[in-house]
């Protein structure tokens, strides 16, 4: 995995990994990043999630780069290779709420096994990991979401069970790369 940083902070916003060009993302991403997140299998297991039309997507888009801005990680636009077809978006953003990276990932299902899921997951722990060691990384993943799981499975992040979902409300499985302790609901959520 190669790191190049765009810019004075050190944040990874430029990664190599061996098939696939990760950039932070940027409204130059639109057109693509809207096909995925508008196509209803990429939501199969999340339906609520899915971006009816362009200006949802370049509101979500707009809040992405923001947390480049804000965090210092953010999710990066998955190509494979430097000039080829845009294959999905993923990385880690951070979650003040519960205090560590969210992993998150959305291929274009004409790219789905083929290992690029897990090779973007696998750079984002890793940025995530040089840029912030101390901040555990968890994924949220449905049980009914076998691809998803098996993807965080091959990264050797700890099954911890089913957890309410800090924003969902619903139970949903909690996956991380340590122990995280169920939240307190009488303590406040870290800042």
């Amino acid at each position: 995995m190669t790191l190049t940083n765009d810019d004075r902070s050190g944040a990874p916003r430029h990664v190599r990994t061996d098939r696939l060009d990760l950039r932070a993302v940027g409204l130059a991403d639109l057109a693509p990043l809207h096909v995925i997140n508008h196509d209803p299998r990429t939501w199969s297991h999340a339906p609520e999630g899915r971006h009816p039309d362009e200006g949802t997507t370049r509101a979500w888009i707009e809040r992405a780069v923001d947390v480049w801005e804000s965090d210092g990680m953010g999710y990066w636009t998955a190509r494979l290779g430097a000039d080829g077809p845009v294959v999905g978006i993923g990385g880690v953003s951070f979650q003040r709420a519960t205090g560590y990276w969210n992993l998150y990932y959305r291929l274009d299902p004409a790219h789905w096994g083929r290992g690029y899921a897990t090779e973007l997951a696998r750079a984002a722990v890793d940025a995530a990991h040089r840029h912030a060691p101390d901040r555990p990384v968890a994924a949220w993943v449905h049980d009914h979401n076998t691809g998803s799981r098996a993807v965080v499975e091959r990264l050797g992040l700890a099954d911890l069970g089913l957890r309410p979902h800090p924003s969902l409300g619903e139970p949903v499985r909690l996956y991380a790369d340590r122990p995280i302790p169920p939240a307190d609901p009488e303590r406040p959520a870290p800042e």
